[in-house]
């Protein structure tokens, strides 16, 4: 079993616990997290998906307890006894309690444990979960002194039991700045990879050349240390590539684990099958009905795509909860909202059950069906208080309404579905990072929809706008033109409205302000024919911009004020932003710099709030060309390198206000004369270096985020204190040890570390970790990437 660990100056036997044959890698925030409940609590279970960790994390724990415990730290593994009622003398044998009385083994048991200081590790308790969770309680009532800390696919739900989910390995955050090798081979998942290709190939390291297939491999495998562990192994014989390349086959590929383990920790396919026997068989069903999903999904998508056909709708919550406490569903909080997500490993598992069931198509055309109806509810609701909101869920969705348009367009007979799905999405598109896949979308599409009907002449003007924004008026005008000839064949008076709309954006976009209005002029006449109200604000807000350029101010404005009209009969807020957007371009031309910058920054906070980096790239624009009027040079050039990164990242100046563009280049002029050549580059790069939400704080507060913006490397945004703090966090301590160690209040601790991660853009304090890595600071102890740090815009 392990080696007995004996009090030398007593002589008495203190534990036993097998030594690790394996180094420890990371989870040390997760270790002083669970010492600080074993503090608190005299019952702490650790929870999570099979391989994740929960026994060498609860090892080490209880290793490092074992002098808070005078009378031992003892393990009970559980996980090959297959019958309830020999629990009790399991536990006698594990604590290596003599008694050759007839007495029941419980009794055995209490009496033995009554009066001793004892950490009991119950390792494996998912199996036998009513008996563990029977006599935990009982051995709690009667043994004042022991405390049990358990590891369990679910909580054992005992009252006064505190539980910890231990999450899988962290990885580097896919959508975040891309980390130098040195802090990405301090992420938890490819230190443990490294450590372990170390013992198969002996000096393998990290480098530039291999670090995207050995983070493809972890991120394949969800961060799963067994999973990791597995995998390795194949390098006996693979090259990391060709390991990654195969890793679509991973329960064939991953057979060969260590003979010394548990049955089910050898392969990959039998600890999932392990997990997947224990769940009843309407859990199982659903199991492999979620695996459809992609990404995240809600209690409503489950409900809707998962039930019929031997799981009726009202039951879908009792069997999501079931799966979150036996971790095969993980639940997360989205503001207000909670959503549920599932290990890719788990998923593709789930995948293989349900395609052997024969419901892998009907199951993903229930899915498809749920968010096409979806996508036409957003774009139903797109005009009005709802708004933002829907956009915010959109985002969640991405990954789901991807699967959704995958299906349509594998399947002929489905194309012109996917064709309207990805037409009703155009304002996820243009508020999200999604432009360029939305436009891809449509192409496909139009390219396997040929016939003239609805649904083509919709696509095709709602890819014009997409044209639009990436400059390409070439392609926007042939896309418009189809589009009002299937319009006119038809009669489709909305499609005329927006096809004469986005034909005056191109003729505004080639400068002729003439023929632009009096499109736009046509686009409000249809629109408010058929009581169109997005369709109206748009047209109002590109007609006041076009009578702005030649100068005729009072209709630019009256035209301005009767948008915003019509925004807030609607309680709209989007619309209204661009709008006020556009009154701030005519009152600057008019000279009121004051109210203008009001304007702005008012439609700035909201297209921040939405993340709307189109809307945010001409707010700073404008922005900047106030303060050239106003004479702060230093401040337009810096905006002007803010809003570089901004047009770099969408990859279009002024995406869809081409006519603007001779605005910029005048601030631009103006200002290289004023702070000469030299000045205005070193400007400029000091506003490109700040990060995105720096440059959205020094566009509506004034100040540069710290005292000397310009030098070589930006410094830290932390107060000394905080610096500080911070390197407390990456080396593990808790709360309450930093403010022991600093002789400060815990709740000042609190504050301090609130500001951190709001600060540097982090929801987790192992983010900070990494950061500090990065700082050259010190060496983190439980790396992780941002995974939700600032946005590229």
């Amino acid at each position: 079993m392990g080696a007995v660990a004996t009090d030398i100056s007593t002589g008495r036997q203190t534990g036993r616990l097998p030594s690790e044959v394996t180094s420890f890698v990371g989870r040390r925030h997760e270790a002083a997290e669970v010492k600080r409940m074993l503090s608190a609590s005299r019952l702490v279970t650790l929870t999570g998906v099979g391989g994740v960790g929960k026994t060498r994390l609860a090892l080490r724990v209880a290793e490092e307890a074992r002098r808070a415990f005078p009378d031992g730290v003892w393990l009970a593994e559980l996980a090959e006894l297959d019958h309830p009622a020999l629990l009790a003398q399991s536990l006698t044998e594990a604590l290596e309690i003599r008694d050759h009385s007839s007495r029941p083994p419980m009794d055995v048991l209490i009496d033995h444990l009554r009066e001793r200081q004892i950490l009991l590790v119950l390792d494996n308790c998912e199996h036998l979960l009513h008996a563990c969770a029977l006599l935990t309680d009982r051995l709690l009532r009667e043994a004042p002194r022991l405390r049990v800390l358990a590891t369990s696919r679910q909580v054992l739900g005992i009252g006064s039991e505190q539980t910890l989910a231990v999450p899988t390995l962290t990885l580097p955050d896919p959508t975040g700045p891309r980390l130098s090798t040195g802090a990405f081979a301090q992420c938890d998942a490819v230190r443990l990879f490294t450590e372990r290709a170390r013992a198969v190939l002996p000096g393998f390291t990290v480098t530039e050349t291999n670090r995207d297939a050995v983070e493809g491999i972890c991120r394949r495998l969800d961060g799963i240390p067994l999973g990791i562990e597995l995998a390795v192994v194949r390098l006996r014989a693979l090259s990391v590539h060709q390991l990654l390349d195969r890793l679509d086959d991973r329960f064939r590929l991953l057979t060969t684990g260590s003979r010394a383990v548990l049955p089910r920790h050898q392969t990959l396919r039998a600890l999932i099958d392990w997990s997947y026997d224990l769940c009843t068989e309407r859990e199982q069903l659903l199991w492999a009905r979620v695996s459809v999903f992609a990404g995240s999904l809600d209690l409503e998508a489950a409900e809707a795509v998962c039930s019929g056909d031997g799981l009726v709708r009202e039951e879908i919550l009792d069997l999501v909860t079931e799966l979150v406490d036996k971790s095969v569903l993980l639940r997360e909080e989205h503001g207000a909202a909670v959503r549920y997500r599932m290990l890719d490993t788990l998923r593709a598992y789930g995948r293989e059950r349900l395609a052997a069931a024969g419901e892998e198509t009907a199951r993903l055309r229930c899915h498809r069906d749920y968010y096409r109806q979806l996508a036409a509810d957003a774009r139903a609701a797109l005009f009005g208080p709802a708004q933002v909101p829907w956009f915010t869920r959109l985002q969640l969705e991405h990954a789901n309404l991807r699967t959704a348009l995958e299906f349509c367009y594998e399947d002929p007979a489905e194309t012109s579905c996917g064709l309207g799905i990805a037409a009703d999405l155009l304002y996820h598109w243009i508020t999200s990072y999604y432009l360029s896949e939305g436009r891809r979308w449509l192409d496909d599409g139009l390219t396997a929809c040929p016939e003239p009907n609805e649904v083509r002449a919709r696509a095709l003007w709602t890819n014009s706008w997409l044209a639009i924004i990436q400059s390409d008026t070439d392609g926007a005008s042939a896309l418009l033109g189809e589009s009002r000839e299937i319009g006119e064949r038809l009669d489709l008076e909305p499609v005329l409205a927006y096809t004469a709309l986005y034909s005056g954006m191109v003729a505004m976009y080639r400068g002729d302000a003439d023929a632009a209005i009096a499109l736009y002029e046509e686009a409000v006449s249809r629109h408010r024919a058929t009581g169109d109200p997005v369709g109206l604000a748009l047209a109002l807000i590109r007609l006041s911009l076009a009578h702005s350029f030649i100068g005729d101010s009072p209709r630019a404005v009256a035209l301005g004020e009767e948008s915003l009209a019509v925004c807030d009969a609607y309680g709209e807020g989007w619309h209204r932003a661009y709008t006020m957007m556009a009154l701030g371009v005519e009152v600057w031309r008019q000279g009121d710099t004051g109210r203008a910058t009001a304007l702005e920054r008012e439609s700035l906070t909201f297209n921040r709030s939405l993340d709307d980096p189109l809307g945010v790239g001409v707010n700073l624009e404008v922005l900047a060309w106030i303060a050239a009027t106003e004479g702060d040079f230093a401040r337009s050039a810096r905006l002007l390198g803010v809003v570089r990164t901004v047009w770099r990242a969408v990859g279009a100046s002024l995406s869809g206000y081409g006519h603007l563009v001779h605005y910029h280049e005048e601030c631009e002029a103006a200002v290289s004369r004023a702070l000469g050549k030299p000045a205005f580059n070193a400007a400029v790069k000091e506003g490109s270096r700040l990060s995105y939400d720096e440059g959205l704080v020094y566009a509506l507060e004034d100040e540069l985020p710290t005292a000397e913006p310009a030098v070589a490397e930006r410094p830290s945004p932390l107060t000394r204190r905080e610096s500080e703090i911070a390197r407390l966090v990456a080396q593990g301590l808790s709360n309450k040890e930093i403010a022991a160690s600093l002789v400060i209040a815990q709740r000042t601790a609190e504050g301090h570390i609130e500001h951190i991660l709001s600060k540097l853009g982090f929801t987790s304090r192992a983010q900070v970790a990494v950061w500090v890595a990065e700082q050259g600071r010190a060496t983190p102890t439980d790396g992780e990437s941002p995974s939700d740090s600032t946005p590229a815009p």
